[in-house]
């Protein structure tokens, strides 16, 4: 099952590396990972999308990315109300009689158009993963040139009680 797991740390060098050097040497598969400053100077936030077996898998995966030193929150925020979002930007091969075509199937999903030449268009999309999943489907038939994913972002919708989030503190910020 993936789980969501949210990730505040020091902005560091090194701090992504030794994160998803733990991550791999216990064998997790991290599906996608998206990292960024935050509102504080000097932190950041991970949003990792991981592969795990059961409950216990990830208990054991919090508590380890909560061990490294330069973590401050470590929360599993699959089961919360959420706000995630995810970016893609998709090439398509597409002839001057199929522009229209395109940019038709294009519009109900809210994505746009942000390069057009005479052989190919780039489509921007954003928001859940199962959106631009069914987007890309779509866009399939015309031929994909190329298609590059953010990974998911999120963080909690909304003021949520503490006791809500699986979380383990390390320090406070």
């Amino acid at each position: 099952m993936k789980r969501i797991i949210t990730a505040t740390v020091q902005n560091r060098s090194g701090v992504l590396n030794r994160i998803t050097g733990m991550l791999q040497r216990r064998q997790f598969n991290i599906a996608s990972i998206s990292v960024g400053e935050t509102e504080v100077p000097g932190i950041s936030k991970m949003t990792l999308v991981v592969e795990v077996s059961d409950n216990q898998k990830i208990e054991q995966l919090t508590k380890q990315l909560n061990k490294q030193i330069d973590v401050i929150k470590v929360s599993d925020i699959t089961d919360n109300a959420i706000v995630a979002r995810e970016l893609a930007l998709v090439k398509v091969a597409c002839s001057p009689q199929l522009s229209n075509e395109i940019q038709g199937l294009v519009t109900p999903f809210r994505a746009t158009v942000i390069d057009i030449s005479k052989d190919s268009m780039t489509i921007q999309v954003t928001g859940k993963p199962e959106k631009i999943d069914a987007l890309i489907s779509l866009l399939r038939p015309y031929g994909i040139k190329e298609l590059a994913r953010t990974g998911v972002t999120a963080f909690l919708r909304g003021h949520q009680p503490q006791a809500q989030v699986t979380e383990l503190n390390q320090f406070s910020v």
